[in-house]
């Protein structure tokens, strides 16, 4: 086989593992890449650096990426994408500003990660020069690229520039309309998500689980429990979409605030998902702040059974029980932390 021919046959290998992100495989086609000695070449290693990028081994990918001579757009890219993924938002900027200086020419990829960037360290000045760039380069008309501005600039604050994007857009998808109801959730303008919801489905698009993320998120910060429990219903019956532990999660949450804590703990009893740590501060915030003694101890028992021992501690359990006036009045101490001591 000639040398092209094993180049292009490994390089479709790694690219393979880029889409799979099998760590263990990947490592084995790189020892096979070093022993052909093909490893030197520049097509092989902007596979590698995007294959390990992919697998979020930054150190691999950085090394790899510093013994490249010919460093293209797309190698650039999988770097950015990689440090953004891990939330390592200043190396982000520091590896595009490297592509800058470069003169390394923008595709319609580069943009919406540095923007997540912006938005990860909450740089909206930053962001509005980026915004720029997307104008710049053509891509204004871009769907990723308009979904990313619409994302910075909403959770950054700024809503009417990002409403501005949402409603110049030609064409929108349900990232679109989920990016503009978080952003209106986080900064509490809950009446725009509760219509954009009708609008989307209007439309004639269907929600996802993202979506419904969004507007239970909403209505638990809203305190709009009907809403809440409506949307709820939705989800599965309506729109066929299966609840997960981060809607369950926001469900509890807004029981909770509500005083529904018994609600609350009837909805957890009945999930299909495995609670996670979220979802048990969620309802253990709700019986400190409700002084729910009783629901505070079934719950331990149940986070116990899950293995979450660490959360009763870290949450301050007996705090509940300060906060109670059973405890004031009776001078009952709790020993449900020492019993289980093993």
């Amino acid at each position: 086989m000639g040398i092209e021919k094993l180049i292009s046959s490994f390089a479709a290998l790694v690219e393979n593992c880029t889409s799979t992100r099998d760590l263990q495989k990947l490592k084995q086609i790189h020892a096979r890449i070093i022993r052909l000695g093909i490893s030197p070449h520049d097509f092989i290693r902007s596979k590698l650096v995007a294959a390990y990028a992919s697998c979020a081994q930054i150190s691999q990918a950085s090394y790899i990426f510093s013994l490249t001579n010919r460093r293209s757009t797309f190698l650039y890219n999988s770097l950015i994408r990689c440090y953004s993924s891990l939330s390592l938002f200043s190396q982000s900027l520091s590896v595009f500003r490297q592509m800058l200086f470069a003169c390394k020419p923008i595709d319609r990829h580069t943009l919406p990660v540095v923007l997540k960037s912006c938005c990860g360290l909450s740089a909206l000045r930053l962001g509005r020069q980026v915004h720029c760039a997307v104008v710049a380069n053509g891509l204004a008309s871009d769907l990723a690229n308009s979904n990313a501005l619409i994302s910075m600039y909403s959770k950054c604050g700024d809503l009417a520039v990002a409403r501005k994007v949402f409603d110049q857009m030609p064409e929108r998808n349900l990232v679109t309309w989920s990016a503009m109801m978080a952003g209106y959730g986080v900064h509490g303008v809950f009446g725009e998500v509760f219509e954009l919801f009708d609008e989307m489905v209007d439309a004639g698009l269907e929600p996802d689980g993202v979506t419904f993320t969004a507007v239970l998120a909403a209505c638990s910060h809203g305190g709009f429990v009907e809403n809440g429990r409506k949307y709820f219903w939705m989800m599965e019956r309506r729109f066929g979409v299966r609840p997960g532990v981060e809607h369950y999660t926001c469900m509890v949450d807004m029981l909770g605030r509500a005083g529904l804590v018994e609600e609350a703990e009837e909805l957890i009893g009945g999930m299909e998902v495995q609670p996670d740590e979220a979802l048990w501060r969620a309802f253990l915030a709700s019986c400190k702040i409700h002084g729910k003694v009783e629901v505070a101890e079934r719950v331990a028992e149940k986070v116990y059974r899950y293995g979450r021992r660490p959360i009763l501690r870290q949450y301050k359990l007996w705090d509940i029980w300060l906060n109670t006036t059973e405890f004031i009045i009776q001078g009952t101490y709790p020993d449900i932390l020492s019993s289980r001591k093993r």
